[in-house]
C-alpha cells in the first residue's frame, strides 16, 4: 500500500488517529490522554519509529499538514495538531465535541 493510501485510509477509517513515534514522551502523554478519557473511541496508532515506511509517512504528514512533528492527531478526519493542541481541545471542551461529531 502507498504511503499516501496508508495514511489516507487511517484517517478516513478511524475515529481518532495517532502518528507517533513509540519514544516519543509528547506521544505517550497524547496516547494516555485518549486511553483514559475516551476508551470506547476507535483509535489507532500508528508508531513510525517502528515501520519501515516511517519516515516517508512523516514527509507526507509534513506535505498533507505543515506539521513535521509527532504526534500528529486526527479526529473524524480533522487535523488536530500534537500534544498541546489536542491538551488544549482536550480542556476546552472541543475534542469531546470533535469525537461525538
Amino acid at each position: 500500500m502507498a504511503v499516501k493510501d496508508l495514511v489516507e485510509s487511517s484517517i478516513d477509517e478511524n475515529t481518532v488517529t495517532i502518528f507517533s513515534k513509540s519514544w516519543c514522551p509528547h506521544c505517550r502523554a497524547s496516547k494516555a490522554l485518549f486511553e483514559r478519557e475516551f476508551p470506547d473511541v476507535p483509535t489507532v496508532i500508528l508508531e513510525l519509529d517502528e515501520m519501515s515506511e516511517g519516515a516517508e509517512i512523516q514527509d507526507y504528514l509534513a506535505k498533507k499538514t505543515g506539521q513535521r512533528t509527532v504526534p500528529n492527531i486526527f479526529v473524524n478526519k480533522k487535523h488536530i495538531g500534537g500534544n498541546d493542541a489536542t491538551q488544549a481541545a482536550f480542556r476546552n471542551g472541543k475534542l469531546k465535541t470533535l469525537i461525538a461529531a
